[in-house]
């Protein structure tokens, strides 16, 4: 199957949708499809407003029309709800053509967390764009129930996994520091709430792993003198993240805002215990006792948590497989008949592949 993905975040962003995205596609491909993912790095883009590491392609619907016409899909996907996100759904909507898509972000959260527009508003633009698509593919339960309470219609599962190979307990290295270590680790942006996580009266070390555009802002705040038990580590890799986790003795999950956080099922695969709020996201991961703890009281969650079971939390991880997520979205997708790219190719411009 040829399967076209449209999706506004795509590499250099490191994100969950990003992550999901790349591992589905990958598996796909190893299995014999042919997936090809359409992102603002074959289009002209400008920075996001208030958020510069994320672009923004500009007027991306006739190089998109182009590009889809010449692969010619078998199925089109659409992840996000941004300017290639609407550009692929006019196209769909104007041929009648098939499409599922993805809802990764409460978007009207964010935006609320953000510029304060009211909730109502958000939701009203983020459903009209779901509104036409075949399936609207939502990672967590929790989600799914205040989106239908909202009146989004065909909703279906989309699981998460987790590269149990990557992510996994370590020998913990000694540290200068005092324990325990909390750890946040993820995008630094005002949605995630970091702030409730670094006010929070807690012995030991707090470390914080990830950029964005709040890391500038909280390394003033908090990366002082007068805060040594606070550390900022920026961006890091793979291999590096990977080595956070393992010597983190509890991960902290502060955001209200997200539809699940893959990185708390990362930090379960390296054995530590997840504390949040909750909220959907902890909510749907935090589901076994042994493996953290969900509180209003972020700090009560945060004592109880790292008392829990290592070897539990790596258990619960591996429940969360990314063949599993590979399967649901090929099942969702609904088949494009071939005849409907027939009268379309032969309007293709000749230059319409170039990047």
């Amino acid at each position: 199957m040829r399967i076209a993905i449209i999706s506004d975040a795509w590499r250099p962003q490191i994100n969950g949708v990003v992550r999901t995205t790349e591992t589905v596609s990958q598996i796909l491909g190893a299995q014999g499809h042919e997936v090809e993912v359409f992102g603002p790095d074959r289009f002209h883009t400008l920075p996001c407003p208030t958020y510069p590491e994320i672009r923004l392609s500009l007027f991306p619907s006739g190089r998109l029309t182009h590009m889809l016409k010449l692969f010619a899909p078998d199925a089109i996907h659409v992840v996000t709800e941004g300017p290639l996100g609407w550009a692929a759904r006019a196209f769909c909507l104007k041929r009648s053509i098939p499409f599922t898509s993805a809802y990764h972000t409460r978007f009207p959260e964010y935006v609320h967390a953000r510029i304060r527009l009211p909730i109502s508003w958000s939701y009203a633009f983020v459903r009209r764009f779901h509104a036409p698509s075949a399936g609207v593919l939502v990672v967590a339960q929790t989600i799914r129930d205040e989106l239908a309470a909202q009146g989004f219609k065909n909703l279906v599962p989309w699981s998460r996994g987790v590269d149990i190979t990557a992510f996994k307990p370590r020998l913990r290295d000694a540290h200068e520091g005092e324990r325990p270590i909390w750890l946040y680790a993820g995008r630094v942006a005002i949605e995630k709430n970091i702030k409730a996580f670094l006010d929070l009266d807690l012995p030991g070390t707090k470390w914080v792993v990830g950029g964005g555009p709040q890391l500038a802002e909280l390394k003033r705040r908090y990366g002082g003198p007068q805060n040594k038990g606070i550390e900022f580590f920026g961006s890091v890799g793979t291999e590096e993240l990977s080595m956070r986790y393992a010597q983190a003795d509890c991960f902290v999950f502060p955001s209200r805002t997200d539809t699940f956080g893959l990185v708390m099922v990362e930090a379960l695969a390296s054995g530590v215990p997840v504390a949040g709020y909750p909220v959907p996201g902890p909510l749907d991961v935090v589901t076994v006792p042994e493996v953290g703890a969900v509180s209003e009281d972020l700090r009560a969650a945060c004592l109880k948590a790292v008392a829990g079971d290592p070897a539990a939390c790596r258990r619960h991880a591996e429940s969360f497989t990314w063949t599993r997520c590979a399967e649901q979205f090929l099942a969702n997708l609904r088949q494009i008949p071939r005849g409907a790219w027939q009268p379309l190719k032969g309007r293709v411009m000749p230059d319409a592949a170039a990047s």
